[in-house]
């Protein structure tokens, strides 16, 4: 057990949870449109509204991924810019950081 296995675990509960809402707005993309043309409008706003969602979806997912791997080989709550420890109250507000508050702002 790591000193982050906390933080581990939520990252990977947020994973499962992301994975399952890309997977159910990917299934909304598929859907055929309507053959109604007024409807087809609508469709294909709401169909760009759920494309952004799920670039937002998929930027955090690839962001947790990113974090779990840190934490696999060691190098998690390492600030990449500096190489100071990031503050254990910032990676639990913020579990994706890879940059000590300093370095952040």
């Amino acid at each position: 057990m790591t000193e982050y296995s906390d933080l581990q675990d939520r990252l990977k509960t947020r994973l499962a949870d992301l994975l399952e809402r890309a997977e159910v707005i990917e299934d909304d993309l598929r859907h055929p449109l309507d053959a109604d043309s007024s409807e087809q409008a609508v469709d294909l706003a709401d169909d760009e509204a759920l494309e952004g969602v799920d670039d937002v979806l998929r930027a955090e997912i690839v962001q947790i991924r990113y974090a779990l791997q840190r934490i696999e080989n060691g190098t998690y709550g390492t600030c990449a810019k500096c190489g100071k420890d990031i503050a254990r109250a910032r990676l639990e507000a913020r579990p994706i950081a890879t940059r000590c508050i300093d370095c952040a702002e």
